[in-house]
Parts: C-alpha cells; structure tokens; sequence
C-alpha cells in the first residue's frame, strides 16, 4: 500500500510539473505576424464582420422570396355579441292586417305605427369559433429592394477591406514590437559586454593596487562604473519582460509560454527598395475602402430616389373555420372554407416632403465621402513625403552611429590598455566607457528609427 501511494505521489508531481512546464516559442518576424493573424481578437471579430453582412444580404434576398405563414386560432365568447337591427318583422304582419281591414279589439281599423316600427336585438354566431389558415405574398416590384440586391456585393467588399485594414495595422504593430525587443536583447548583449570588461578591469585594477602602484580610490571608482552597469543590466531586462509581455498580448501568445525571437536588425535588413515613383492611391487599403463608401453612399442616393416608384406585391390566403356552441371542433362538424388571391399596387402620393429630406440627406453624406476622400489623397502624400524622408535620415544616423560606435569601442580599448600599462587614469576610463556606451545606445536607436521608418515607408505605398 505504502508503495502504491509512493507511486501515486510520484505520478501527479510529474503531471503538475508537465503543467507548469513553459513553452518555447521561437519565432520570426514573418511567424509572429502569422501567429497575430490566426489569433488577434481584432482579427477575428473582423472576420464576424463579414459573416453578419453575409446574413444581412441574405435577409435582403429573402425580401424577394416568396413569405408564407400559417396562423391557427380559437375564440370563445362568453356573450355572443348583439346587433341592433331595423325591426323587418312587424311592417310585414302590419302589412296584412292593413290591407285586409282587420280591427282591434275597440273595433278600431289597425294601422300602421306612427312613430315606425324601431329595431330589434339580435344576437349572430356560436359560443365557440376556430380558423386556421395560410397566407402568401409576393414582392413583384419594389425599387428599394432591388437597390438593396445591387449594394450587397458592394457592402461584402467593404467589409472584407474592413479585415485587411485591420491586419494591416495589426502587422505594422507586431512588427514594430518585434524589432523594439530584438534592439533591447542586443542592447542587454552590450551591456553584458561592458560589465565583462569592467570585471576584468576591477581584477587587473585590484591586482596592481595591491602592488601599491594606484591608490584605493580608483579601484573604487572603477566599482562604482560596473554596479552602474549591473544597474542598467536590470533596467533593461525589466523592460524586456513587460515588453515580451506586451509582445505575447499583442499576438495572443499564452502568457506562460516563453518567447524566443530568432531575427535581429542588420544594415541589410533596414535597406529596401521601395520607390514613389509608380504609386497609385488605389495601393492603399484605406483608400479602397473609402472608394466602396462611396459606392455604397450612391446606392443609398439611389435607393431613396426609386423610393417614389409605386409598388407591386401579390397575396393569397387559403384558410377554414368552423362554429360551435361547445368545443368539440377536432369531433364532427363542418368546416367552412375560404380562398382568395389579389394583387396590391401601392402608390406614394404626399409624404410631407420626408423622401426629398431623406434623399437630400444621404447627398449630403455622399459629399462629405468625396471630401474625405480628396482629403486622405493628401494625407497619403505627405505620409510618403514624410516617411520617405525619415527613412532616408534614419539611414544617414545608421551609418554615422556605426562609425561612432567603432571609434568609440577603439578608444575605450586603447584608453583600457593604456591604464593597465599604468600610464591612463580611471578618469580617462570613465569617460571612454561613457561614450562608448552613449554611443552603443545611439547606434542601436538608430537601427530601431530607421527599422520602424522602413515599416512606416511600407504601409504608407501600400506595400507592408
């Protein structure tokens, strides 16, 4: 028995180990914007999008369908209802008593009454009535309707260019996401570089003060740089994991699953061929979905003006119904039938102006279309303008820091051998370390600048 729970034991630590265990993700660029597409919530709510405007078009086509409908119902009437009648009964017997002469009973002729015969009370139908029956109706012409199925391809296109929008943006995100890590990874790399340096130069700093030849307080200062440096390591690597944190939200990455980015941020990979010379507004999602707006608004001027044309509609209805004085319908007794098929014009004659206001309205909508098309027109131009010109300074920054960083690295080496030799000062040190780290974190935001001016000269040609 003990060994029996022993095993047990051991079953469920490993199964709650295997439960805890992280995922190791490793992905691209081009994988984490593929993972972004499959589970962002905005992507997927985009999609839905079309699929409730493809039941929408369906419930306008189903205006052009036959609509038939059944209806089945019981009264009972606790008092039959009464109408009053125009007394149809006494003029007749009056009638023969006058014409035969026939007298009362003081021996008066009979006549007629001068103040007429009044009504009667009379009381028509059963305690218990029933019907059942079916209607159909037939739209034959209706102008609104038929604009309706002419828009619906128009509005599914809207809507798919709705979810290309949507990934589009969601791609420049992942993207500039993914090279803001990839910079901070190689930033931390950097900086594990400088305190390997400093490591070394503590213990070659330590060594050569116990010799006697420098004093206590340069090897002191030279502590002071590395914890500063250990400092800084700690800094990026809390920043590091919100922004992998962030990274993992923005693609729907479980938050217990570790992330490994495999791509880095090279000259190569900043340098692209991308040109101005043959774009066409057309290029640009947005722009296509706002010339399907304008469709759509033109349809909707449309749809209001057929609004006049008079309508056309068939109908016809089978049904019986039955009378009774008890409930006894589904026993004997008779059941009466009735049919009938007609045809319905409806004529639009005087709506106090509303259709001329509503046309008015959607005219007025479709203008303000035009003006924001011809305003994103210049949008976009400035946007390549701008884009074109940050990624041409970004790439001028790139290779300026990387040269700075090179001079920058030869100075701190020779300035660090200098001092071991005994003739440079921690001072001359400090400041060496310094630029070579000022200018470590200029190269490298230089990268991340003109990686994110390429994204952006993308998107804005209409190439991401």
């Amino acid at each position: 028995m003990y060994k029996s729970i022993l095993s047990l034991s051991l079953f469920l630590l490993i199964g709650l180990a295997s439960i805890a265990q992280k995922n190791m993700i490793s992905f691209s660029v081009d994988q984490a914007v593929d993972y972004a597409m499959k589970n962002s919530a905005e992507i997927r709510n985009a999609l839905i999008d079309i699929e409730i405007q493809r039941q929408s078009n369906r419930e306008i086509t189903a205006l052009t369908m036959p609509q038939i409908s059944g209806n089945v119902g019981a009264t009972r009437y606790f008092d039959v209802p009464t109408q009053t009648l125009p007394d149809f009964i006494s003029p007749a017997v009056y009638g023969v008593l006058v014409n035969n002469g026939v007298k009362d009973g003081s021996g008066n002729t009979i006549s007629f009454p001068a103040n007429g015969f009044g009504f009667v009370p009379a009381r028509f139908g059963t305690n218990w009535n029933a019907n059942g029956g079916i209607e159909a109706s037939q739209i034959l012409f209706d102008g609104q309707i038929f604009v309706g199925l002419q828009a619906r391809g128009a509005a599914m296109k809207l809507s798919r260019q709705a979810a290309e929008v949507t990934k589009e943006q969601i791609k420049a995100n992942v993207m500039k996401m993914y090279y803001q890590l990839v910079v901070g990874q190689r930033q931390k790399t950097s900086i594990d570089a400088n305190i390997g340096r400093f490591e070394k130069l503590l213990a070659d700093a330590t060594e050569i003060y116990k010799n006697g030849l420098i004093e206590k307080l340069d090897v002191d200062k030279i502590d002071v740089q590395l914890n500063n440096l250990k400092t800084e390591k700690l800094k990026v690597e809390n920043q590091l994991l919100m922004g992998m944190a962030a990274m993992k939200f923005m693609i729907q990455l479980p938050q217990q699953d570790s992330l490994i980015l495999t791509d880095t941020i090279s000259n190569s990979a900043i340098q692209f061929a991308a040109t101005s010379d043959s774009f066409s507004f057309n290029q640009r999602k947005e722009y296509q979905q706002l010339m399907t707006a304008m469709e759509l608004s033109r349809y909707n001027v449309k749809r209001y003006q057929l609004s006049r044309i008079p309508t056309l509609a068939a109908f016809g209805t089978i049904s019986r119904n039955a009378q009774r004085n008890v409930f006894n319908f589904f026993q004997s007794g008779e059941w009466f039938p009735t049919s009938l098929v007609g045809v319905k014009l409806n004529v639009p004659l005087f709506d106090g102006n509303a259709r001329r206001a509503k046309i008015q309205k959607a005219k007025y909508e479709m203008n303000k279309l035009k003006n924001n098309v011809a305003r994103f027109e210049q949008a976009i131009e400035f946007e390549i303008n701008s884009a074109q010109l940050k990624w041409n300074n970004a790439m001028q920054t790139v290779t300026t820091q990387e040269k700075n960083l090179e001079l920058a690295e030869k100075v701190f080496n020779q300035t660090k051998l200098k001092y071991e030799q005994g003739i440079g000062s921690t001072t001359e040190i400090y400041n060496a370390q310094t630029d070579f780290k000022v200018s470590e974190n200029n190269y490298y935001g230089a990268l991340y600048d003109a990686i994110i001016a390429k994204i952006d000269l993308l998107k804005s040609l209409g190439k991401l």
